[in-house]
């Protein structure tokens, strides 16, 4: 199953003890670091990043509420207090599952006894022309910055042209995600704008939220459904329900109907799917490109590697890409690696359904509890079950503490709405002239180029 040709020497196996690779460092690779914090062997966690980025927050970094480094945790940090549990940051390119090596960029490859790929999701385009090049996504903290700053520019622009169009804001998706974006933006131009644009008229702001089925959160309850719709419409989201994207250009998102949607901002929330470049990897791999596990989350052919969270199917059959499933197939693939080292057979994964959860505003959510108590939870109760169970999430004191700092100060208040992180829009381009046609100086190559893609 070798898929890359020799191009380093294999670090590793120096101590003569077993070596566990966990390739990843989002819920499911954090959870298998944990798990096996003092076994007897080397636990090696190699991610791309130098930190761990707590996704379900990224929407609040990207509508003002939280800085960056509020949901951000180094994982030097994470990995500094754990025996025999070290960190590299890098790229990998592949794995020579025969010679139990992982394939980095630059050559420092990486041999291991057992391996656990965690790498997470990409956005899905769906083939659809031109979403991959005019939308962006929120799957990284770089990705978030972006969509915070191409907003504020969008205001910007608005309020410097006040003869044109006011902007449109689209967000392609209506699953937690998408709900989630339309509904803080929606809040954002009802108190922000509202407040501090006085060129603007906050009720020509639009705000589209586009999805193909007929409601809004499909993994939801009907009942949680309507209350999400009507929340979201409450606060002034145009919902297309029922409608499907043909195109997305530069300044327009065109409906299979034949609606052209003028758009400053596309933001895509669509759907997701595995790394493109896991095809090259030589794994077994099914919908959406997740890569096939047998029950104990080895890889269907291998014995040494595993896959976990949004990367895996479980027997062909996909677990919902949320923070439990990560955390759970993280836990035992780590666990049958214990057993593997001890001598012992492996066991089968068995998902524990917990619930779901999504926020649509301000006081405003839906909570669909399975444990430790069954119920549905709508408005301020599902608002503040969400925030609790998502700062207490979150990876250090510190960051706990900053984010119920921000979050507290920009939603009891209503000032505190008025107040949002805007970072560093970019130039607004003088009438008559493109974006692109300002000073390179002016622009962040560094966002640009990183701004929305996802890992």
């Amino acid at each position: 199953m070798s898929t890359t040709a020799t191009t380093g020497r294999p670090q590793g196996r120096t101590t003569g003890r077993p070596k566990v690779v966990v390739l990843g460092a989002g819920f499911a690779g954090l959870s298998a670091v944990r798990e096996l914090d003092g076994v007897d062997a080397d636990v090696l966690l190699v991610d791309r990043n130098a930190y761990n980025t707590f996704q379900p927050l990224l929407f609040q970094v990207s509508t003002g509420g939280l800085n960056p480094g509020d949901v951000t945790y180094s994982l030097r940090t994470f990995t500094g207090g754990r025996r025999r549990v070290g960190f590299r940051q890098g790229t990998a390119t592949g794995v020579d599952a025969e010679n139990k090596v992982l394939r980095m960029e630059g050559g420092d490859d990486v041999a291991y006894d057992y391996l656990i790929v965690s790498s997470g999701i990409a956005a899905n385009y769906f083939g659809i022309p031109g979403a991959e090049e005019h939308t962006l996504t929120m799957y990284t903290r770089n990705g978030a910055v972006e969509v915070r700053d191409r907003l504020m520019t969008a205001f910007e622009t608005a309020a410097k042209h006040t003869g044109g169009e006011p902007p449109c804001i689209v967000v392609v998706g209506g699953g937690a995600t998408g709900t989630e974006m339309a509904g803080a933006i929606a809040e954002l131009r009802n108190t922000y704008v509202a407040e501090n644009y006085p060129e603007l008229d906050p009720s020509r702001v639009r705000v589209v939220c586009i999805e193909m089925l007929d409601f809004v959160l499909a993994p939801f309850d009907d009942s949680l459904r309507q209350y999400a719709r009507r929340s979201l419409e409450q606060r002034g989201v145009e919902l297309r329900l029922g409608s499907a994207v043909a195109e997305v250009r530069e300044d327009v998102v065109l409906l299979k109907g034949g609606e052209e949607i003028p758009s400053a901002l596309t933001i895509w929330t669509s759907g997701v799917s595995a790394p493109k470049s896991l095809s090259e990897w030589g794994f077994p791999q099914g919908r959406g490109g997740r890569l096939q596990t047998d029950p104990d989350l080895r890889i269907q052919g291998s014995d040494a590697v595993f896959a976990v969270g949004d990367v895996g199917a479980v027997d062909g059959a996909p677990l919902p890409q949320l923070a439990q499933p990560a955390i759970q197939t993280g836990k035992h693939a780590a666990a049958n690696v214990k057993k593997l080292l001890a001598g012992q057979p492996t066991e089968a994964f068995s998902y524990s359904d917990k619930g779901t959860m999504a926020i649509v505003g301000r006081y405003s959510a839906v909570a669909d509890i399975k444990w430790p108590f069954k119920g549905k939870f709508t408005g301020p109760i599902g608002w503040l079950m969400w925030m609790g169970l998502h700062i207490t999430l979150l990876h250090s004191f510190r960051n706990r503490l900053a984010a119920l700092t921000n979050i507290a100060s920009h939603y009891v208040s209503r000032s505190g709405m008025q107040n949002v992180i805007v970072g560093e829009p970019r130039r607004v381009p003088q009438a008559g002239r493109h974006e692109s046609d300002e000073p390179k100086a002016e622009r962040d190559p560094q966002l640009e180029k990183q701004g929305g893609r996802a890992a």
